[in-house]
């Protein structure tokens, strides 16, 4: 019965940090403005969900980001949403890799964050220390996955888009993670510390009730 009780609330839980994602998704509240750029906050609640529920709440989490990412770029779409949508890829191997890069980068935002709090916790180390660090790399694996994939996997189309030369297409991935990626990282570590300690006091209350 406990455990049933238990799955019950975990199931609930999740839901919950989904319509969390899909709100933010989809409002403006999904975008920090900082003095250069605007930086995402919709993998935040995957990162926190992942520390609270685990490595596969942190998946499934981060797979509702990205198919909130990959209908966002079919419905309205940029220069750069044929690496985001299947709909707009020009052939098979395309789409698989427009899905890889809306979904599977984004699925392993939760399944990085879930492991590395569970070896901060292993470690024993405080949680003032570990959900910013959490938080920082969470962010970073969603730059780092997505940005690496579309130079290892579009490089060629990357550069036509930008009008550029397909030498010139690793530059401009470091100058994304550099200028995006690294505030939103930042963006993140913050803002876990600041909700994640909060929310696991909570939990942890939960469960020794």
């Amino acid at each position: 019965m406990k455990t049933k009780k238990k799955d019950t609330r975990w199931l609930v839980s999740v839901a919950l940090f989904a319509a969390i994602i899909i709100v933010l998704a989809n409002t403006p509240l999904g975008m920090i403005q900082l003095p250069i750029i605007k930086a995402t906050t919709v993998h935040i609640p995957v990162i926190i969900g992942a520390v609270l529920f685990g490595p596969l709440a942190g998946a499934i989490l981060g797979g509702v980001f990205g198919i909130c990412s990959m209908i966002s770029n079919t419905m309205a779409p940029t220069l750069l949403s044929f690496a985001f949508s299947p709909f707009l890829a020009a052939d098979f191997p395309g789409v698989l890799k427009a899905v890889w890069i809306s979904v599977g980068c984004r699925i392993m935002i939760g399944v990085v964050a879930g492991w590395v709090w569970i070896l901060f916790q292993k470690v024993k180390l405080n949680s003032w220390v570990a959900l910013p660090i959490t938080g920082f790399l969470g962010s970073m694996t969603n730059t780092v996955f997505v940005m690496g994939s579309i130079y290892l996997l579009l490089a060629k189309q990357y550069a036509e888009v930008k009008e550029v030369a397909i030498d010139a297409v690793w530059g401009l991935v470091m100058g994304t993670v550099t200028a995006s990626g690294i505030p939103e990282a930042v963006a993140a570590a913050v803002l876990t510390a600041a909700i994640g300690k909060a929310l696991l006091a909570v939990v942890r209350d939960q469960r020794q009730g």
